[in-house]
């Protein structure tokens, strides 16, 4: 299986078992997966009624550019990054892209 693939089954799991936890919250909130393949892009989507508060949030978006994963948004309590890893994805092909590119050379993941 080639990378690309291979990282796409992984994350799409992943971002599967962090729907399925969020649903089980009881802040009323849907949380929806959402895969695009051909463009690599890959969501967690919260949306809902809690109350009168209406939420529409992506706590995680993914995507994958080449063979690597920036991470562009992470509002996980561990950070998605962690979980990627304990996955099979190795720290030098996960990109925090959220993090200014200076810093990123200090996080112990890719700068690029």
């Amino acid at each position: 299986m080639d990378t690309r693939l291979k990282y796409q089954s992984i994350i799409k799991n992943v971002l599967q078992s962090h729907a399925d936890y969020r649903a089980t919250l009881p802040d009323g909130y849907s949380s929806q997966v959402v895969f695009d393949d051909e463009r690599g892009q890959y969501l967690v989507l919260d949306v809902g009624w809690s109350g009168n508060k209406y939420l529409h949030a992506t706590p995680i978006h993914l995507c994958l550019i080449v063979d690597k994963v920036w991470v562009q948004c992470d509002d996980t309590e561990e950070g998605i990054a962690t979980d990627l890893v304990e996955a099979g994805i190795p720290k030098e092909d996960i990109v925090l892209g959220f993090r200014y590119p200076k810093i990123r050379e200090y996080t112990g993941f890719a700068i690029a």
